[in-house]
């Protein structure tokens, strides 16, 4: 039995400047419905996969949160972790339940702390902002103006507002100075939403470019809701930044570490902190776009691009008051990013000193860190192509996302849940043999023992290298949502993912971000900071 934390105590722990891991393992749809605010999704399905990169110190301080319910998600985490080596694991008594009964605020949503901190941001700078009517109005004048879209290109590429420029979050003050050398040229910064509109914008202002600058309020949602036409498909980029723009960049960041208190830290400063790794927690995390880290960065370090680690803080860091430092090549977007951090109330925020340098540095993609090393006896696509087309009594198993199920799977594959295996692998039909599969087929080896708990006696696989070698090998996939062994809210899917009633669903999400303001403030523990 784990060790048990009051609802009570739990409030005192978010105060207290401890560090602390509030980690919800629900799967995120449900987390999406209620949870506590400052609670990270790490679905017991995906514990090994992503824990060790969210919570890297093994002696965190560490609270679980389920619904509070029979399936008792917390105390089955709480014991793979203290498997894996972590020494202060607790359990929230009672869970959501218990914290919604002891009078605690609960929210809705993904990334609220930033979504909230968004909010904020408008209220506190008043930051300037254009109805997508007065857009269209001044694009149809041939008015002088960019259109900056701040997010990462997938979204961008995906749809966006006419003409609109992809310069992903931390990128705007970065490659402005070229984007718009004329002080007359309108700056627009655009997102899908609204919060990377308001600090996007909000970022331009407080680095000092001579433009006027806006928000665009409610972004391509507010933009598809008054009836105007998106592009799809762009792929209009931001240039890196000339000589003489990345000088401009320069002092524009130096005014802003200046406003709002940005310190540094040197290569043996960090080096010393990294040496102290089993005691306090340290994240390094590099703010550059994903091409460039993969190009060379430094060793130990994650790709959190800088935009998306303010608008999804929760998705790159989950323990509070650790040690952060943010690492770049020339300052401007570490100190940006930086910047934001520091008004969200992250105390210990730091840029790397002269940025990542040529010595030292890995290239190519980080791995994430897995806890255990579970491997099944693996199956290959073409050999499972013909168990299947054999006839005899076999059973495909997805444990992609519900998303990407839907997009493709292998045909007759039934989507299951990790988790959930215990009810939802009896949805099967009578087969002898079970294969595991997954997008590159990780999380499938490490649910063999969950599949074999869950139907003991039956011949178990993985397909190796999962669905994504199965596409590779060219054979065929099939959509849809047809052999379904639990109800799919395993994430939270975006408005524009929905089959039906888009816009019913944009509306919702838009009238949800503005209400978050005053949420914050019944709940009383974010320490948002103005510097108005």
């Amino acid at each position: 039995m784990s060790r048990s934390v009051t609802p009570a105590a739990l409030k005192a722990m978010l105060r207290d400047g401890d560090e602390l891991a509030l980690i919800d393992v629900r799967e995120q749809g449900v987390f999406s419905k209620e949870h506590l605010l400052f609670a990270v999704c790490i679905p017991l399905s995906r514990l090994e996969l992503d824990f060790a990169d969210l919570v890297p110190r093994t002696g965190t301080r560490i609270v679980l949160v389920d619904e509070g319910d029979d399936a008792k998600l917390s105390e089955t985490a709480a014991e793979r972790l203290s498997g894996f080596g972590y020494t202060d694991v607790s359990v929230l008594t009672d869970g959501v339940s218990g914290w919604r009964a002891a009078g605690y605020e609960l929210f809705s949503g993904v990334n609220v702390p930033s979504k909230a901190f968004g909010e904020f941001v408008e209220h506190a700078y008043d930051t300037p902002r254009l109805t997508a009517d007065e857009v269209k109005a001044k694009l149809d004048a041939g008015d002088n103006m960019v259109i900056l879209d701040s997010r990462p290109y997938d979204e961008y590429h995906r749809m966006n507002i006419p003409g609109g420029i992809d310069t992903p979050g931390a990128e705007l003050v970065y490659r402005v100075h070229d984007i718009a050398p004329d002080p007359d040229t309108f700056v627009l910064v655009n997102c899908a939403g609204r919060t990377r509109s308001i600090i996007g914008a909000q970022s331009l202002i407080n680095a000092g470019i001579p433009n006027p600058v806006a928000a665009l309020k409610d972004g391509t949602m507010g933009w598809h809701l008054a009836g105007h036409q998106l592009e799809h498909g762009s792929e209009r980029v931001a240039e890196a930044p000339s000589a003489s723009g990345l000088e401009k960049a320069k002092e524009s960041a130096a005014r802003v570490a200046e406003r709002f208190g940005v310190r540094w830290a040197d290569r043996a400063t960090l080096a010393a902190w990294q040496a102290e790794a089993e005691s306090r927690t340290l994240f390094l995390l590099d703010v550059r776009s994903p091409a460039e880290f993969e190009a060379g960065h430094l060793p130990g370090s994650r790709n959190a691009p800088g935009g998306q680690l303010v608008q999804a803080t929760d998705e790159y860091i989950a323990t509070r008051g650790a040690r952060v430092v943010l690492a770049d090549d020339a300052g401007v977007r570490a100190t940006m990013t930086a910047s934001w951090l520091i008004q969200m109330g992250w105390d210990d925020v730091f840029v790397l000193d002269g940025g990542i340098g040529d010595d030292g540095t890995e290239t190519g993609a980080r791995a994430p860190t897995l806890l255990g090393q579970e491997k099944g006896d693996v199956i290959s696509p073409h050999e499972l192509k013909a168990v299947l087309d054999s006839g005899e009594p076999v059973a495909v198993v997805d444990l992609a996302t519900s998303l990407e199920y839907r997009a493709g799977h292998i045909p007759g594959a039934w989507w299951a849940v990790r988790s959930r295996f215990p009810s939802g692998l009896f949805r099967l039909p009578p087969v002898g043999l079970i294969v595991l599969t997954s997008p590159d087929g990780m999380l499938a080896h490490l649910a063999v023992k969950d599949a074999a708990a869950a139907r003991p006696g039956l011949l178990i696989r993985v397909l190796d290298g999962g669905t994504d070698a199965w596409v590779a090998a060219g054979l065929p996939t099939a959509e849809g949502m047809d052999y379904l062994t639990t109800e799919t809210d395993d994430v939270w899917y975006k408005p524009y993912e929905h089959k039906d009633t888009i816009e019913k669903f944009m509306r919702d999400y838009l009238t949800w971000e503005v209400a978050l303001v005053e949420q914050i403030e019944r709940d009383g523990d974010a320490n948002f900071r103005s510097f108005a």
